[in-house]
């Protein structure tokens, strides 16, 4: 059965991939689309500021936005992706929650709370079940879950591989962000172009929080965050897309580099459609991955994986993942996906 979706946020970048996933998508027909007050009452094509590099859907193309609120959405929408500021997300996703939608965002806000699922569903799909607890504290008909930051999501598929195959302790990591992980107008040309910025607002605490939770194990009530430690500095550097990370991990256990490998290799995947056939990719080569060349492997859905070298106490690695696809736009896919699979909606 085809599931009618809304968009919050329609117009900006993580919106415009959201439709450019959904609108061919073999179960999910879009429905309402929606944006700010200047944006609504016009036709999709005249308010969004195209930008991904294949034309606007022409099914979606003459949809007229609607303001952001739970009135503007028509009530036999059955999902909401969000991809609205945090700001903004804070005070909306709770409204539409409460009058009956299930929301599968994008936005930041609220990913920490005790009773909103953070889920990468080939990593940890069973939080998806602290929902029931959210319903019944919340007194809401719909539900939230949340999507991880796109440099957290990077880094925790090879990390739940790791921590399963050796157990881990310590995770430091330093990231080399692509610019379109600030939005089209997050970095001007002036800042970045012949630089790199060693500071993103809050992009680090976000990193050592969310993965703690997303590796953490769930009673079928409550979420206990990994034991491990971990220590990110992130950096913006000038390329367009994908978010390239330097990784170091410590591990309870001994490992070698072909022993990783095989466990990297070996990260089960979901049976979902979003969900890539190989969730990630090993190179053996030293200078690999690179954003340019690996930021679209799976559809950009997969992570990779190159420079595993064996450390005094564990691992050092390198990994990439497309930061609007795996990390934004096909994350929140993907969990819809999984809301469907499992009866949320």
């Amino acid at each position: 059965m085809t599931v009618r979706v809304g968009v919050l946020g329609a117009t900006g970048a993580v919106g415009q991939r959201l439709i450019q996933l959904l609108e061919p998508h073999s179960d999910f027909e879009i429905a309402a689309l929606t944006a700010s007050e200047s944006s609504a009452g016009k036709a999709y094509r005249e308010a969004a500021k195209w930008r991904i590099d294949a034309p606007i859907p022409e099914d979606v193309a003459e949809i007229e936005v609607g303001a952001t609120t739970p009135e503007d959405v028509p009530d036999d929408v059955d999902l909401i992706f969000s991809s609205l500021p945090s700001g903004v997300g804070a005070e909306v996703e709770p409204e539409f929650c409460e009058a009956g939608y299930v929301v599968s965002s994008n936005s930041s806000n609220g990913r920490m709370d005790e009773d909103v699922p953070l889920v990468i569903p080939e990593v940890n799909a069973d939080h998806l079940d602290v929902l029931e607890r959210q319903r019944e504290e919340r007194g809401w008909d719909g539900a939230l879950l949340k999507n991880p930051n796109c440099s957290t999501i990077t880094m925790v598929p090879p990390l739940a591989a790791l921590d399963e195959a050796f157990g881990l302790t310590d995770v430091r990591v330093s990231t080399l962000q692509a610019v379109s992980g600030a939005g089209y107008d997050g970095v001007t040309s002036m800042e970045i172009i012949d630089n790199a910025i060693p500071h993103i607002g809050g992009e680090e605490e976000k990193m050592e929080t969310e993965s703690r939770k997303l590796l953490g194990g769930f009673d079928g009530t409550a979420i206990e965050r990994h034991g491990m430690d971990v220590a990110a500095s992130c950096n913006r550097i000038a390329t367009l897309d994908g978010h390239l990370e330097n990784v170091w991990v410590d591990t309870e256990d001994d490992v070698t580099v072909a022993d990783a490998e095989d466990a990297l290799r070996s990260a089960a995947g979901i049976d979902l459609p979003s969900s890539p056939d190989q969730l990630i990719r090993v190179f053996d080569e030293p200078d690999r991955p690179q954003p340019r060349l690996d930021r679209n492997i799976e559809d950009g859905m997969g992570v990779a994986v190159g420079g595993v070298q064996e450390t005094t106490d564990g691992l050092q690695f390198n990994c990439l993942a497309h930061n609007t696809m795996r990390g934004a736009a096909g994350a929140s896919v993907l969990n819809g996906e999984l809301l469907a699979a499992n009866g949320y909606l």
